[in-house]
C-alpha cells in the first residue's frame, strides 16, 4: 500500500518531481464580489447539486466551503512544496483534541474575504451570518487542552513553521449538554451527521494498529536477540486532512486526524450463518476508538477504550512521521534535526515507547542510539499539578494491551534507576518516587514519568505552574534534570478571539492605531495613551453594549430569561470542576442575594451571572455544582424582591461558537480556581483581550496578566499557592472560615436545608459535607477575601470612567498573550527550528 498523498510526496517519479517542483495553477482572481458570487453559486450548482432558488442556509454554507477550500488548496500545496523544497525541520504536534470550533469564517478572516463574501451573498439575497451559524462546532475537545492547540495550530502556520497536528476524528467527540430540570444530561454530539466540507478523507493513507497479542524472542545467526510482536487485535487508522491557514493566506499547515477501522469490516461467513449482529462486532469494536472523547473510565472497559484511544492515535501518527522522514532524508538518525514532536499533555506519552519499538524492533537500531534519537525528538508540554490527572495504567492493563511497549517501559525504567544510582540519589524512598512503575496501590505505569524522562525538554505553561512543577510533581526528575524543565506561557490567536469575535473592537483599535495593529499585536500597548480618552471611551462602552444585546437576545430566545444589557455582566465560562471553583461563585452569590434582601436601599449594582460549561459525565460532584447553579438561578430570577438587581443564567452546551458570544460580552472575568492548581488558563486571556476585568487569585497566568495589565486594573484575592501549601501541610480545617464569616454560615445552612432544593431537601448535602469536612479546593479559605473583592468591584463600577480605563488598559496589556509569541517562544528554545520566511 502507498501511505502518501500526492502532495505529501516529494519523491516517486521525474513528472512527480516536476510537478512538485511548481505550485498549482493558480484559480481565476477574486477582483469583485461579482467573480465570487459566481464562484459560489458554480460550487451550490455543481457541488451541492441545488440552485439559488432552493437552497437553504445549510446548502449556502457547503457552496461557500467548497468554494473557499479551492482557494486555501492552492496556498495548502504550495506551502508544503516549499517544505519539502527546503528540507525544513518539523513539527508534529499530537494532541488528544483539537477544540477548533467553526472554520468557515476563521478561514474568510485569514483570507482577507470576509467583506467580499458578505457583499457576494447579499447579492444573492444571503445573510453571511445565517450561513455562518449553518457550520456545526467540531466536537473535538473539552476545554482549554484542546483550544490552545487549536490556537497553536494556527499559529504556526501564521509564522510559516511546518507544523502538522494529530488527533483523532471524533464521530461525535465530546457529548451535548442538555439542562433538563436543572440537571446536565448528555447527548451525542452529531457534528459530521451532513458532512464536513473541510477535510480530505486520504483512504490511501491508512497504518494497521495492534493490540494484544505476544511477543516472540528470535535470535539471529549471530546470536542476537530480535524481539517480533505478534497483536491478538490489528485495527486499521486511516487518515483524514484538514488545512490550517495563517493570517494573510501566507502559510497552510496540515490537521491529520485519525479514524479507526477494522481490517475486515464484515465477517461474512459469520453472516450468511445467520448473525448478522456478530458479523460486524469487530468493525464495532475498532470503530468505538474514534467514536467518542474521553469515554469514562469508571470501569475497566473504559479504561481500556481511553488506553486504546491513547495508542491507537500516537502510533500512528509516529508510522505516518517516520514514512515521511524516511521517504526525504533516508536517515533516521537525523530524526532529531529534522523533526520536533510535542507530547501536549499526558496523553499521547505512550509514543516515547512506541518509537524506541519502530526504532529498535522494525528499523533494527541499537538500543542505546535509539534512546538518544528518541530524547532530541520528543519534548513534553505538562498541563496539570493535579495528581490524578498525571495519568497512570495499570500494569496488568499494559502487559495485556501492549505487551511489546511494556516490555520497552521496564527496560527504559531499569536504565533510568540506574542513572539514579550513578547520580547518588538511590535511596528507597528515592527509587520509588522516580520509578517509572507506582507501587503503592497497585502497580501502575506513570505516563508523565515517561513523558518527562524520554523528553529534552519539558515546560510549564505559566511562570507560576513551571516554578510548582519544580518544586512538586517533578522535583526529583528536576534535581536530575535540572535544565531539563523550561517555562512556554500560554496564548490565544487574536485573530479568532478578537478580529473575528470582536469585530467591533477590532474596527476601534484600527482606527485608533492603524491597521498595523492586527499584524503584530505589540502595538496594542500604544493603546494606554486612549486610556482617558472620553470619545474612544464612549465607542468602547456602546461596542461592549451591542455584544451584551447579542447575548441577551440569545438568553431571552432560548431560555426565556430577560437581561439588563446595562448591568453589569459577571461572567464564569469553562470546564465545570471542583478545582475551578464554580462552587465559590455560586455561594457568594447566594450571599449577594441574601445582602440585597435585608438591605434594599443600599445602592446594590445590578448584575447578570453568566455559567456555562460541561461537567464529565461521571464527575458527580461537578454535576451537581450544575444543579445547585440552576436551583438558585431558579428562586433568584422569581423573587420580585430583587427587584432585577440580580439575575444567574447557566448557559448549556459551551463551545466555541457561545465562547465567541458570551466573551466580548463580559465586563468582569471570573478566572477563581484554587490558587496552584490551574497551572495557565486561556480563558482569562481572551476575556481581558476583549476589555473585561479580570477577578481572581494569583494561579495560573493570572500572576502573569497581573503583571502586564497593573495592579489597580485586576481585583486579586484569596491565599497564594504558597498560603495553599502552608495550609495542608499544617492540617487545614474549614470550620474555623466558616465560623469566622457569619454570611459564609448562613449561605452553608441555607443550601444544607433546602432552602433552594425545596423538592429534596438533602440534595446538596454532599456538597456540603465536602465544604464542612475537607474542603480541599479551600473554598471557606477564600470565601471572605472573594466576597470582598466582589465589593471593590462594585466600587469601581459605580466610577465609570475609571472602570472603562481599567477596561482599555486591560486591553492595552495583552500582546504577550498571543499564541504567535508562545510558538515563537517554542520554535527557539524547545523545537530549535524557524519559520520558512526566515530561511
Amino acid at each position: 500500500m502507498n501511505n502518501t498523498p500526492v502532495q505529501d510526496r516529494p519523491d516517486q517519479t521525474q513528472r512527480t518531481k516536476k510537478m512538485l517542483s511548481n505550485d498549482p495553477p493558480p484559480l481565476a482572481p477574486i477582483r469583485t464580489s461579482q467573480d465570487w458570487r459566481e464562484a459560489i453559486v458554480a460550487k451550490l450548482i455543481y457541488g451541492v447539486g441545488k440552485n439559488v432558488v432552493t437552497a437553504n442556509d445549510r446548502d449556502w454554507f457547503v457552496a461557500l466551503a467548497l468554494a473557499l477550500r479551492d482557494r486555501v488548496v492552492e496556498r495548502w500545496i504550495a506551502s508544503t512544496n516549499k517544505i519539502y523544497e527546503r528540507g525544513h525541520k518539523r513539527v508534529y504536534y499530537l494532541s488528544l483534541e483539537f477544540l477548533i470550533g467553526r472554520l468557515m469564517f476563521d478561514t474568510l478572516t485569514n483570507l482577507g474575504m470576509v467583506d467580499v463574501t458578505r457583499a457576494a451573498l447579499a447579492e444573492l439575497g444571503v445573510d453571511l451570518d445565517r450561513v455562518r451559524d449553518a457550520e456545526p462546532d467540531a466536537a473535538l475537545g473539552n476545554g482549554g487542552l484542546g483550544r490552545l492547540a487549536a490556537c497553536f495550530m494556527e499559529s504556526m502556520a501564521t509564522l510559516a513553521i511546518p507544523g502538522y497536528g494529530y488527533g483523532i476524528r471524533y464521530n461525535n467527540g465530546l457529548f451535548k449538554q442538555a439542562i433538563d430540570d436543572g440537571r446536565q444530561l448528555e447527548f451525542p454530539e452529531d457534528w459530521l451527521a451532513v458532512g464536513n466540507p473541510w477535510e480530505f478523507e486520504r483512504p490511501e493513507v491508512a497504518y494497521d494498529i495492534g493490540f494484544g497479542g505476544h511477543v516472540e524472542a528470535v535470535r539471529d545467526e549471530e546470536g542476537e536477540v530480535r524481539h517480533v510482536w505478534h497483536p491478538g487485535e490489528v485495527v486499521r487508522a486511516v487518515a483524514y486532512d484538514t488545512p490550517v491557514v495563517g493570517w494573510r493566506g501566507r502559510h497552510v499547515n496540515s490537521l491529520r486526524l485519525w479514524s479507526a477501522r477494522a481490517v475486515d469490516p464484515l465477517q461474512l461467513e459469520t453472516f450468511n450463518a445467520g448473525d448478522y449482529v456478530g458479523a460486524l462486532a469487530q468493525d464495532v469494536r475498532a470503530q468505538s476508538i474514534s467514536r467518542v472523547l474521553y469515554p469514562s473510565d469508571a470501569t475497566a472497559a473504559g479504561q481500556e477504550l481511553r488506553l486504546r484511544q491513547e495508542y491507537f492515535f500516537a502510533a500512528a501518527s509516529l508510522q505516518d512521521m517516520l514514512r515521511r522522514h524516511i521517504t526525504q532524508f533516508k536517515d533516521l538518525r537525523l530524526l532529531p534535526d529534522k523533526v520536533a514532536i510535542q507530547l501536549n499533555d499526558t496523553h499521547p506519552s505512550i509514543a516515547v515507547a512506541e518509537l524506541m519499538r519502530l526504532l529498535v524492533d522494525e528499523h533494527g537500531l541499537e538500543w542505546a542510539e535509539a534512546w538518544e534519537i528518541t530524547k532530541g525528538t520528543f519534548s513534553y508540554t505538562n498541563h496539570t499539578l493535579l495528581p490524578e490527572a498525571l495519568e497512570t495504567w495499570p500494569v496488568p492493563l499494559m502487559e495485556r494491551m501492549l505487551p511489546r511497549q511494556m516490555q520497552i517501559i521496564y527496560l527504559i525504567n531499569a536504565d533510568h534507576l540506574e542513572q539514579v544510582r550513578m547520580l547518588g540519589m538511590g535511596s528507597d524512598d528515592k527509587l520509588a518516587g522516580l520509578s517509572l512503575i507506582d507501587e503503592t496501590h497497585g502497580r501502575r505505569v506513570r505516563m508523565g514519568t515517561l513523558a518527562f524522562i524520554g523528553s529534552h525538554r519539558i515546560n510549564g505553561v505559566s511562570a507560576l505552574h513551571t516554578d510548582l512543577m519544580r518544586e512538586t510533581v517533578f522535583a526529583d526528575l528536576h534535581k536530575m534534570f535540572p535544565e531539563r524543565i523550561t517555562n512556554v506561557t500560554n496564548g490565544i490567536t487574536f485573530r479568532r478571539w478578537l478580529y473575528e469575535a470582536n469585530p467591533g473592537l477590532t474596527r476601534l483599535l484600527v482606527e485608533a492605531l492603524g491597521e498595523h495593529v492586527c499584524d503584530d499585536p505589540a502595538e496594542l500597548v500604544a493603546l494606554r495613551d486612549l486610556a482617558s480618552d472620553a470619545g474612544f471611551r464612549n465607542r468602547l462602552i456602546a461596542c461592549r453594549r451591542n455584544h451584551k444585546i447579542i447575548l441577551s437576545k440569545w438568553v431571552r430566545d432560548r431560555m426565556r430569561i430577560k437581561l439588563d444589557p446595562d448591568a453589569m455582566f459577571d461572567i464564569h465560562v469553562k470546564r465545570i470542576h471542583e478545582y475551578k471553583r464554580q462552587l465559590l461563585n455560586i455561594l457568594e452569590t447566594i450571599a449577594l442575594y441574601d445582602a440585597i434582601r435585608a438591605r434594599p436601599s443600599a445602592g446594590w449594582v445590578p448584575r447578570v451571572k453568566i455559567f456555562a460549561g460541561k461537567a464529565a459525565a461521571s464527575y458527580h460532584q461537578a454535576k451537581l455544582i450544575i444543579k445547585l447553579i440552576n436551583d438558585v438561578a431558579k428562586v433568584i430570577n422569581s423573587d420580585p424582591t430583587v427587584r432585577g438587581l440580580l439575575k444567574v443564567v447557566f448557559m448549556p452546551n459551551f463551545n466555541v461558537s457561545l465562547a465567541e458570544m458570551i466573551i466580548p460580552a463580559a465586563d468582569l472575568s471570573e478566572q477563581i480556581s484554587t490558587a496552584g492548581m490551574e497551572a495557565s488558563g486561556t480563558g482569562n486571556m481572551k476575556f481581558a483581550l476583549n476589555g473585561a476585568l479580570t477577578i481572581g487569585t494569583l494561579d495560573g497566568a493570572n500572576v502573569e496578566i497581573r503583571d502586564h495589565v497593573g495592579d489597580d486594573n485586576i481585583f486579586i484575592f484569596g491565599l497564594t499557592a504558597a498560603e495553599v501549601a502552608d495550609r495542608k501541610r499544617d492540617g487545614w480545617r474549614p470550620h474555623h472560615s466558616i465560623s469566622a464569616s457569619p454570611a459564609l454560615a448562613e449561605v452553608i445552612d441555607a443550601v444544607w436545608s433546602g432552602v433552594f432544593s425545596p423538592d429534596d431537601a438533602s440534595r446538596f448535602h454532599p456538597l456540603v459535607h465536602e465544604l464542612r469536612g475537607d474542603d480541599r479546593f479551600l473554598v471557606t479559605a477564600d470565601f471572605e477575601s472573594y466576597a470582598q473583592a466582589q465589593r471593590r468591584v462594585d466600587r469601581l463600577w459605580g466610577d465609570q470612567e475609571a472602570w472603562w480605563r481599567a477596561s482599555i488598559m486591560n486591553t492595552a496589556g495583552m500582546a504577550y498573550f498571543s499564541s504567535d509569541r508562545a510558538i515563537g517562544d517554542y520554535a527557539r528554545n524547545i523545537w530549535r527550528t524557524t519559520g520558512l520566511e526566515t530561511t
